[in-house]
């Protein structure tokens, strides 16, 4: 394919994204926004009953910001004055260890603190059951998204210059099958991938961390007695080690309950289970019930030919802060503007390759960092933990002790939203540091292939704001010249805003990519034309 053939023509569709979920849903709203045609289908026709996921990242807010949903999001799930704290119990109706205390959506829509924030949108805690509707209801009102449900992938064909599938859908008048040629297929359609399936990749890693039982109810008893300390997560220790979660900041919570890998968790009953996490019964009503395993497995290859896997059908870890469907969302941000410049011929489809060689890494490195973090985290509970007098009183102690030197850094992981790196892509230049992921460490500083960090305008804007929609020049020393990296850009036909910020950053240039990740730094040094051939995949190309 030459780099202004988009791979398009003689298709029925541009791009075909199995699985409407959240990373399905977002890289077809990314895609629309970039002027590229979508359909998503998805198998089920309903949405499962149990909440999964319940925390959006600061950087996934941050796309969502970028995309134009961030502020409906945010005022879903949890009441706008529900705080958004984390205690720890020895049973919910029993003795505080420790707590983090943590804002609620409506202080930080309002800005309390924003200052000291490292991003202009926080962390948020709404369920995967109320986002996932949001996302799907703005994806269907965007025009050239087409999202299908009961339309269920059977069989995938790879072929050189297109993507042959079958459909198999539910109608009013029985089962259809229908064949489509596609110039793209996305596999986001989760653990069970019938994308990954049909191509023959298998996931690498360890099968088994820990088990769960996660239990579903409706209990007004429960919002009642949460109502005189509220908190979104009550971590308790009766007999195991459980979370109680906030679901709608009421009458619906998800109670979790951790066992070791090789624990029979058939034999348990979620009644005794939530009696266990409460310290008493509590009337309630079960909505659903799962018995479930984390793992961590990343998918031997991201891509074969025009077909790629994104989210859980390339990566699946044990759920710590939510980094399984938010990896998922970061893949659809890197996607979504590879594809879409291939798509309108500013770069070659050699750029794909990238995707791969940038996410793969990021999923290996978060499915370690995210083990070792649920394996601290994990605790057998000592029966002196509700022992009376000061056996007891030790006990609470020491867990106190351990609990403050962890917790903090697993509900504020800035290091998985803000430290995830490109360092080693074929598409960024200059890059001097390829460390590893960790949870809560990162810097906050301009980075070649790290995320551009934020900063509040004099306008009151962030930095976010003002980028362009693909590449952006920003200019913080008004002494440089813009002037050939337009006309380059200008040449090569490649989309390039330019925005002066004066005093920022301690290079007087910086070249932003449309995902937001600083892909060169410097000064008068650089070599715009051979700099955008390269962050556009053109000198890789060549060099070929």
């Amino acid at each position: 394919m030459n780099q202004t053939d988009n791979g398009t023509s003689g298709t029925d569709t541009g791009v075909l994204i199995v699985g409407a979920g959240p990373t399905g849903l977002t890289l077809a709203i990314d895609l629309a926004r970039r002027g590229v045609p979508s359909l998503v289908v998805e198998a089920t026709t309903e949405r499962p009953v149990n909440p999964r996921c319940n925390t959006t990242s600061a950087r996934s807010m941050e796309i969502f910001r970028r995309l134009g949903v961030a502020d409906e999001i945010r005022r879903a799930g949890l009441p706008e004055d529900y705080p958004g704290t984390i205690q720890y119990r020895t049973t919910l109706l029993g003795e505080e260890l420790y707590r983090l205390d943590q804002l609620s959506s409506g202080e930080v829509l309002a800005g309390k603190g924003r200052e000291e924030w490292p991003t202009p949108e926080p962390q948020h805690r709404v369920s995967q059951i109320f986002m996932e509707p949001i996302l799907e209801r703005y994806a269907r009102g965007l025009p050239g998204v087409t999202v299908e449900r009961g339309s269920r992938l059977v069989e995938l064909r790879p072929l050189e210059d297109r993507v042959e599938v079958d459909l198999e859908s539910e109608a009013g008048t029985g089962t259809t099958t229908r064949t489509l040629s596609c110039a793209y297929v996305i596999g986001c359609d989760g653990a069970h991938s019938a994308v990954r399936r049909q191509l023959g990749i298998r996931y690498e890693g360890v099968d088994a961390i820990q088990k769960f039982v996660s239990t579903f109810v409706r209990s007004p008893e429960l919002g009642r007695i949460a109502a005189r300390d509220r908190a979104w997560t009550y971590w308790t220790y009766g007999r195991r080690q459980a979370s109680l979660i906030a679901i709608d900041g009421s009458d619906l919570w998800l109670n979790h309950v951790a066992f070791a890998a090789d624990h029979d968790t058939e034999a348990e009953d979620p009644e005794q289970l939530l009696r266990e996490a409460v310290g008493a019964p509590v009337e309630h009503e079960v909505l659903g019930s799962v018995r479930w395993t984390g793992r961590q497995l990343v998918a031997q290859r991201y891509r074969e030919g025009r077909v790629f896997l994104a989210g859980d059908a390339a990566h699946i870890w044990i759920p710590v802060a939510g980094f399984g469907m938010n990896a998922g969302i970061q893949d659809a941000a890197t996607l979504g503007w590879m594809l879409a410049a291939v798509h309108h011929g500013w770069a070659p489809s050699e750029l794909l390759d990238a995707y791969e060689l940038e996410r793969r890494p990021v999923g290996e490195q978060f499915a370690s960092a995210v083990a070792a973090a649920a394996k601290v985290s994990f605790v057998e509970v000592p029966p002196e933990l509700h022992l009376p007098g000061e056996e007891g009183e030790r006990a609470r102690a020491a867990m106190t002790e351990r609990l403050a030197e962890n917790e903090p850094r697993r509900y504020n992981p800035n290091g998985f939203s803000f430290g995830y790196h490109y360092a080693g892509s074929p598409l960024v230049v200059g890059a001097t540091r390829q460390d590893a992921i960790s949870m809560g460490g990162y810097e906050d500083r301009a980075q070649v292939g790290f995320r551009l960090p934020h900063a509040w305008l004099e306008d009151g804007r962030a930095v976010f704001d003002v980028l362009g929609p693909d590449f952006t020049l920003l200019r913080t020393d008004e002494s440089a010249d813009a002037a050939p990296w337009t006309d380059a850009a200008a040449e090569l036909g490649v989309p390039l805003t330019v925005v002066d910020l004066p005093g920022l950053h301690p290079t007087p240039l910086l070249l932003v990519r449309p995902d937001q990740h600083v892909a060169w730094m410097g000064g008068a040094e650089g070599r715009p034309g051979e700099l955008l051939r390269t962050v556009t995949g053109r000198a890789a190309a060549h060099q070929r």
